[in-house]
């Protein structure tokens, strides 16, 4: 019998570091608990789990994750310019700010504060790992066959 390998139909639970291509620690479950997804079921960006195909239980590996796999190229479009008196005066507006809005479906659009000048605030709402070279390092704990229950 051979080892379960991770593609269409699997389940696959594994730890994970996405680092920066300098080696900065961005994100990791090695020191907790590991993840859990099935695959297709969107809580993977589908250039990660690509990477995965094909991979069983106890492989160790890293792979490059071009800005096109992971979190896409960097979109001048999404640096807005905002004017200054829409924010509350309760806000120390300054560089780097984390921000928050609502889109027209009401969900939450987070951005960060890239200028502030005097009548108008620029806020950079790509996702802050755009345009980034990443590396992305996994441990295969399991893989099973999807019981048709989606776990997350």
């Amino acid at each position: 019998m051979t080892e379960l390998a991770i593609g269409p139909g699997t389940q696959v639970t594994l730890h994970f570091a996405i680092k920066m291509a300098d080696g900065t620690l961005v994100d990791s479950t090695f020191d907790g608990s590991p993840a859990t997804f099935s695959v297709g079921d969107g809580n993977l960006l589908p250039g990660f789990e690509q990477v995965l195909m094909g991979l069983s239980a106890g492989d160790e590996k890293e792979f490059p994750i071009s800005p096109e796999q992971g979190f896409g190229q960097r979109n001048p479009n999404n640096i807005q310019e905002i004017p200054k008196n829409s924010f509350t005066d309760d806000i120390e507006l300054e560089e780097g700010l984390m921000v928050s809005f609502a889109d027209a479906q009401q969900a939450e659009l987070p951005g960060v504060v890239a200028e502030v000048n005097d009548d108008v605030v620029k806020v950079d709402f790509n996702h802050p790992l755009a345009g980034r070279d990443l590396i992305f390092e996994v441990r295969i704990i399991a893989v099973a066959v999807c019981d048709g229950v989606q776990k997350h």
